[in-house]
């Protein structure tokens, strides 16, 4: 864009020039009343200085379109260099986001086993509990049958205790030999 400036500033100065050129001869005509004519060599003069102008201009046209080359090489490069930076933060937070994934993925894994070792545990109380319960039942039963037994042993006891209590005063209460006679095997 500076270049299309540039171009016109030359084409404005050349235009200038001529202007110029042509008020100078004007300037001249009205200081000398008689015809001014332009010599070869002044001709020559302005044609080498608007030479010199000519190539000066292409000189800046050529200097701009350098800078304006630098500059957009320049821009492109920081573009490149901006790109790779998103991609290399890209590519960075992806393995942080994977990272972080993982992590949540032990980490859901872990409680899991954690949770299914606590569920084990408590299964494994439970079938203590009930183990226990059964044995304390079982130990109450035999608690219940040994008293039961050592009640009808003892009622066993009290019983022939009142059956030889009976006897022995039935004994007493019979008289003489019948009493003893009825039992044949004594």
């Amino acid at each position: 864009m500076k270049a299309h400036y540039a171009s016109r500033a030359a084409a404005m100065l050349v235009m200038l020039l001529s202007v110029c050129v042509q008020a100078a001869e004007t300037e001249r005509s009205k200081a000398v009343p008689e015809a001014p004519t332009v010599s070869a060599e002044d001709l020559a003069a302005i044609g080498e200085r608007i030479r010199q102008t000519g190539a000066q201009i292409r000189a800046d046209i050529k200097e701009e379109r350098a800078r304006l080359d630098a500059q957009k090489a320049q821009e492109e490069a920081e573009h490149k260099r901006e790109a790779e930076q998103a991609r290399q933060l890209a590519i960075r937070e992806s393995k942080n986001r994977q990272a972080a994934e993982a992590a949540q993925a032990r980490a859901r894994l872990e409680a899991a086993a954690q949770a299914e070792q606590v569920e084990r545990e408590r299964q494994e109380a439970l079938r203590a509990q009930r183990q226990q319960a059964v044995k304390a039942k079982r130990e109450e039963q035999i608690a219940l049958a040994a008293q039961s037994v050592k009640a009808e042993q003892a009622a066993r006891r009290q019983t022939g205790k009142e059956k030889a209590i009976e006897a022995l005063s039935q004994a007493r209460a019979s008289t003489g030999v019948r009493a003893f006679a009825e039992e044949p095997g004594r």
